[in-house]
């Protein structure tokens, strides 16, 4: 893939081969940011894990002490006194029926976040084939699937996020913006990786962080040394 003259100045700046402790990786990234706009910043963590066992699977979620500075758009599927708890806590859309209809017969997909009241999760499952493969099926073990929508909502809004592997064993996350700053960005970023870690399956064996790597939207990738990551 052909690269244009800025991003091939801010690669300069990357030395070939090295593997960056995360408190340099996360300075580079802001130097390697070249947009006009405020790049976000992602994070791809590969896992010595094979995904295609039950056993192996890596998913969960955590809170990002400084968000992610993206607002996230929330749907929620619930009734009753439930529905009223999400729309006060900020939900976005608040629904049962007719938001299954609506995805399903309009294609809609204007929002970011999936959350779910346990009774719902019959209605919800209409749309697994729809809503799995671009992540956003809600799920108890990442908190999507709640009697709690209220405090779903609430975190979600602060800077929740979902982490899952794709098909080739690598979670890929923001963790802020450029304009964030190291200081926020690195704690973020720590605090992602610890919930990685926890979430380390017992079925997994031998070294667990494969590799790490930053970017900014339209820079480079920078790689962090995953032996001075702690596990």
């Amino acid at each position: 893939m052909k690269h244009g003259k800025k991003y091939n100045e801010k690669r300069k700046l990357i030395e070939k081969g090295v593997l960056y402790d995360s408190a340099d990786a996360i300075e580079l990234v802001q130097k390697t940011a070249r947009a006009k706009f405020d790049e976000t910043v992602e994070a791809h963590i590969r896992l010595g894990v094979d995904s295609r066992h039950a056993d192996q699977q890596v998913r969960g979620a955590v809170v990002l002490p400084h968000g992610t500075g993206k607002t996230v758009r929330v749907l929620v599927f619930a009734k009753g006194d439930k529905a009223a708890e999400a729309k006060a806590a900020g939900a976005d859309y608040v629904g049962e029926d007719d938001l299954v209809t609506k995805i399903q017969n309009e294609n809609w997909f204007e929002f970011d976040a999936v959350i779910a009241s346990p009774d719902m999760m019959g209605t919800v499952g209409k749309l697994a084939r729809l809503l799995g493969p671009k992540g956003l099926m809600p799920s108890p073990k990442a908190g999507s699937v709640t009697a709690d929508v209220a405090k779903a909502v609430t975190e979600v809004k602060a800077g929740k996020i979902e982490y899952r592997l794709d098909k080739n064993n690598i979670i890929h996350v923001p963790i802020g913006r450029v304009s964030f700053g190291s200081a926020k960005l690195t704690e973020n970023f720590e605090t992602l990786l610890s919930a990685v870690i926890k979430a380390k399956p017992s079925a997994s064996k031998g070294q667990y962080l494969k590799s790490v790597v930053i970017a900014a939207t339209m820079g480079p990738g920078i790689k962090i040394n995953p032996s001075k990551l702690s596990e």
